[in-house]
């Protein structure tokens, strides 16, 4: 299995680097998820409100960027606070409106992925785009509900590491606690993204490779940008005000490109496995199954 892995990465990244494949949507992925960050929150404020009185904004805020790097996240959280601050709050129209922009940045989602997995989506457009609606709905109360699960999560960790004995304790940390909070958050996306958005169908066994490959490069990618950022990078004598936009663009685009990577390698996958299928049909059982 190696060995093919290893071939399958090689092909990811000569078609990432040619720009053969969904890689050369990555800018506008970066831009459209930039646009639709504040109308997703927005929404979810609608939303939150809708059901209840009780929103702790500065928690929901630090949940959404809790895998960002620190110096990439203040100026975001700065200017999604004080647009949350203004926020009417309610499924009013604008909120509405907020839900179809943010739609937007999962349209351009798809289009790479599709792409990557050298699929052809045949699907027609008001399909497409109600599952983009829906995603956006479906992750909004994800990110809601999970904004529970984060407070009383740690509380329950830390409850169960004081009851241990100290060689077991360090699994207990708020390191750790973090650590789990934001996989919780981030591996279900990734794998939706996976699962719906290509235009045809993947089981979870054509997959899994992809996903835990892009939440690899993306823990990699923050903590390298972050060491970048505070050791090389002058965007602000660069880009004066403009700095903190910069700076998560450029980091949008990297988590974009590894997450089109992350198709491409499963798209590689699945061409090996088709191809072996041909020449030796016996094969198809030790390989990944057909889609």
């Amino acid at each position: 299995m190696l060995w093919r892995w290893k071939e399958a990465l090689f092909e990811a990244l000569g078609r990432f680097i040619t720009g053969k494949g969904g890689s050369i949507l990555a800018p506008n992925i970066a831009f459209s998820l930039m646009l639709a960050l504040f109308p997703f929150l927005l929404f979810i404020l609608s939303l939150a409100v809708t059901f209840s009185t009780e929103v702790d904004v500065e928690e929901l805020i630090d949940l959404i960027l809790s895998a960002w790097p620190e110096e990439v996240a203040r100026p975001i959280e700065r200017e999604l606070r004080a647009v949350a601050g203004g926020a009417d709050g309610g499924l009013t129209l604008g909120a509405l409106l907020t839900l179809f922009f943010a739609s937007n940045g999962v349209e351009s989602i798809r289009q790479a992925m599709t792409l990557a997995y050298h699929d052809v989506d045949r699907r027609p457009v008001w399909k497409t785009r109600l599952i983009g609606l829906g995603l956006v709905i479906l992750g909004s109360g994800f990110v809601l509900a999970f904004t529970g699960v984060a407070v009383a999560f740690p509380l329950y960790m830390h409850f169960v590491g004081d009851a241990l004995p100290a060689p077991l304790s360090w699994l207990f940390t708020d390191r750790i606690i973090n650590l789990i909070l934001t996989l919780g958050l981030v591996v279900p996306g990734v794998f939706v993204c996976h699962l719906v958005l290509p235009g045809g169908r993947h089981g979870l066994r054509n997959i899994w490779p992809g996903v835990i490959l892009t939440v690899a490069l993306w823990a990699l990618a923050a903590r390298g940008f972050a060491f970048y950022i505070s050791h090389y990078a002058a965007y602000s004598v660069i880009y004066a005000g403009l700095a903190g936009v910069i700076s998560a663009l450029i980091f949008l685009y990297l988590l974009a490109a590894i997450l089109i990577f992350g198709a491409e390698f499963n798209g590689a996958l699945i061409r090996q496995a088709k191809a072996r299928d041909r020449h030796d049909p016996d094969a198809a059982e030790e390989g990944t199954p057909k889609t």
